[in-house]
């Protein structure tokens, strides 16, 4: 066998390699976002969803 097949985090073949060691390789595991950005979509997302639901029963309510 070749010596490339050695484990999951081996390449396979040169071409594979070759993006691992100059293009560079995506990671598997993803980054954490920076807690600014976190806050600042809590309050987006949870502002339009609290919106709806308030939206909703207003419609219910007046109709």
């Amino acid at each position: 066998m070749s010596k490339y097949n050695e484990g999951p985090d081996k390449p396979f073949n040169d071409a594979m390699d070759h993006m691992h060691n100059i293009q560079g390789y995506p990671i598997s595991k993803r980054g954490k976002l920076p807690l600014p950005i976190k806050i600042v979509g809590y309050f987006l997302f949870g502002g339009m969803f609290l919106m709806i639901i308030i939206a909703l029963i207003a419609n219910f309510i007046v109709n």
